[in-house]
């Protein structure tokens, strides 16, 4: 892949992720071809990717026209062999299951070239598992993208045992080409993101099972408080800013009282086991009527994307 943005990209795979992804490669000016193997699910691509540069649109961040020629660069397929047709990068986004996306990258490795970059959506398996049995292991990466792929802007580039710095870099110049913000780690378990978010989770499950405030009481804190903080200053960032010795002082202490335990929240285990999941059944830890999803999800990207905007206007001005 010789330039930063490659001629022809694929994704395979056209479930939650698939489609938004699609979108943000397209609108780099690559062709994209959305590869899945249910009719059906490529039908919903169509229209999430739709949703998807409406909101862009909406926001700001795509103009009508940057609009349809992102669109009308998206191909829908359910043959693998069509998608990766002379193809420059791959990015897998099949369910996370590891025997799922081995056998993906088992079909993937014969049809595509040499030089045609592998990366995998896992948010969390080992890119060492996808690497194994591969006749050109150098060439995969992990390239894990947070949900809503379109709106938020950082992407982890996961470096395999056996992944080659060359592939690494390009991934990160594909990245900020597509408008998207890298970040390059090692292999471990979840890896940084969401090792960070769910010890975060973890903690606040904890605070809502004692009773030391509502799950209302704690999410605001979060927003207004914790996530305002975190959305300007990095965690480490902000320790310069507090000062090391106020941490010193207070972690002496207050690391002993944190939430440690390794198993599931028995908030959380109830809650499914009363089929309580969510947006997905309209109640969890809150109720959901009628229609309220759909303009709670638009409020939310609204927001998420003013905020990426000033973001990055603020950061272009520090740099």
């Amino acid at each position: 892949m010789p330039n930063a943005v490659p001629n022809v990209s694929a994704v395979v795979g056209a479930g939650t992720m698939g489609p938004g992804i699609a979108l943000m490669i397209a609108r780099s000016g690559s062709k994209v071809r959305l590869m899945d193997v249910d009719d059906g699910a490529l039908e919903r691509a169509k229209q999430v990717t739709q949703i998807a540069a409406n909101a862009l649109k909406g926001g700001g961040e795509l103009s009508d026209d940057e609009a349809q020629q992102a669109l009308a660069g998206i191909q829908f397929t359910t043959s693998l062999e069509e998608a990766l047709s002379d193809v420059d990068f791959v990015c897998e986004t099949v369910p996370e299951k590891l025997e799922i996306k081995l056998k993906v990258f088992e079909q993937m490795e014969p049809l595509v070239s040499e030089k045609t970059i592998l990366s995998s959506n896992t948010s969390g398996i080992p890119i060492s598992k996808l690497q194994e049995g591969r006749s050109r292991p150098e060439r995969v990466v992990g390239m894990h993208w947070s949900n809503p792929p379109h709106i938020i802007p950082v992407i982890e580039v996961i470096k395999g045992p056996h992944t080659s710095e060359a592939v690494v870099a390009a991934t990160r110049a594909f990245t900020t080409a597509m408008k998207q913000v890298p970040v390059t780690e090692k292999e471990i378990a979840g890896f940084v993101e969401n090792r960070i978010l769910y010890a975060l989770i973890r903690e606040a499950l904890h605070l809502a099972e004692e009773g030391v405030a509502t799950p209302e009481d704690i999410d605001t804190t979060v927003r207004w408080g914790i996530g305002m903080k975190l959305a300007v200053i990095g965690p480490l960032a902000l320790l310069d800013v507090a000062g090391m010795d106020i941490y010193h002082s207070v972690a002496s202490y207050l690391n002993k009282e944190l939430c440690s335990r390794t198993d599931i929240s028995e908030l959380v285990e109830k809650q499914v086991e009363a089929g309580n999941l969510g947006f997905k059944s309209g109640k969890g830890f809150y109720e959901y009527g009628d229609g309220q999803i759909p303009k709670l999800m638009g409020a939310r990207v609204g927001m998420m994307l003013k905020m990426r905007q000033e973001l990055m206007k603020a950061q272009e001005a520090i740099t």
